[in-house]
Formats: C-alpha cells, sequence, structure tokens
C-alpha cells in the first residue's frame, strides 16, 4: 500500500471515448481562482448536486478541500482540455478516513464537457488512485436526482444504497477487496 500520492505520476494524460485528451494533475493552493472560475462554468444544476446545496458563486469553505489536499487522506484533481484553452475543464476530490479503508470521491465538469467521456475519466483515475492507496470501499453520495451521475456510477461498478433518513440522497459505493 501507498499512502502519499506519487510525484512521478502526475501529470497524467488520459483520453475521453470522444477522443478528448486530458491533462491530469493535482490541485495546488495557486488553482483557487481557476477553479472559482471552473465553478462559474458548471451548470447550477450539477454545481448544486456536487456541493448538495445551491451556492453561487461557489464560497472559499467549498473550494478549500479542493486546494488543500495533505496528499495522504485527501487528493484533489484537475484536468485540462490539452487542445483547449488552458482552462479546467473538470475537477475531482478523493477524501480517505483515518484508517484508508474508505474514501468519498466527488466529480464535477464543466457544462460543455458533460457527455464526453470526462466524468467517466475522472471517476476512474479517482478510483484508481484509492485503490493505489489501499483503500477498501470508495463511495459517491448523491442526490437521487441526479441520474448522469448514478447511472455513470453504475456502469463503474459501484452499487446504489439508500441513505437512512434522507430519501433524497443515495449512496453508491465500489469495494475493492
Amino acid at each position: 500500500m501507498t499512502d502519499a500520492l506519487e510525484p512521478n505520476i502526475y501529470p497524467q494524460t488520459q483520453t475521453t471515448r470522444e477522443g478528448i485528451v486530458l491533462q491530469i494533475r493535482p490541485a495546488v493552493q495557486a488553482d483557487e481562482a481557476a477553479l472559482a472560475r471552473f465553478f462559474t462554468q458548471v451548470s447550477d444544476e450539477d454545481r448544486r448536486f456536487r456541493f448538495l446545496a445551491s451556492t453561487r458563486p461557489v464560497t472559499e469553505e467549498q473550494l478549500a478541500p479542493l486546494v488543500h489536499a495533505d496528499h495522504v487522506h485527501s487528493e484533489s484533481f484537475i484536468a485540462f482540455d490539452a487542445a483547449g484553452t488552458g482552462d479546467i475543464v473538470a475537477s475531482g476530490l478523493l477524501a480517505c478516513d483515518e484508517q484508508l479503508d474508505t474514501a468519498e470521491v466527488a466529480v464535477s465538469v464543466q457544462a460543455a464537457y458533460r457527455g464526453k467521456g470526462v466524468g467517466w475519466a475522472m471517476l476512474g483515475l479517482l478510483a484508481q488512485e484509492a485503490q493505489r492507496r489501499g483503500v477498501r470501499r470508495v463511495l459517491s453520495i448523491e442526490s437521487r436526482d441526479n441520474h448522469a451521475a448514478i447511472e455513470l456510477e453504475r456502469e463503474k461498478g459501484f452499487v446504489p444504497e439508500a441513505v437512512e433518513g434522507d430519501p433524497s440522497l443515495v449512496i453508491l459505493s465500489k469495494c475493492f477487496r
């Protein structure tokens, strides 16, 4: 098990099913303004799904975990279209518990890049990173209205389960061992 980010494996290049070449790397403090701009290019509905709250613009408190990862229990990744403008097109967060047993994942994709395999690539990268760290189970908390994310996660092998006490949410989880 490796429990820290291996700097020599990033940035990574991944090609989506639509042929978009993504450059993916960990986010750093200097990316805060770019991430704030990115979230203005995410649909209102997708931003609500990502943060389970409707805020515009995204707050500093919501951006903090994305730019202050500890590289052991949390990691934040950003993706750029290698042929694009240099703007962030996707953001993915991996947040592990203290024992590195369970991790939560969250992905956001710029509106213009939805449905092109960018979310698929980011979710795959987050799952791969969780496995590399030895995480047993990865989960995503979704609004039941977020049909696209639920379908994507199910295609990636995530299994849905109810959230006790909150019928508006569903947990999708995948076990690696």
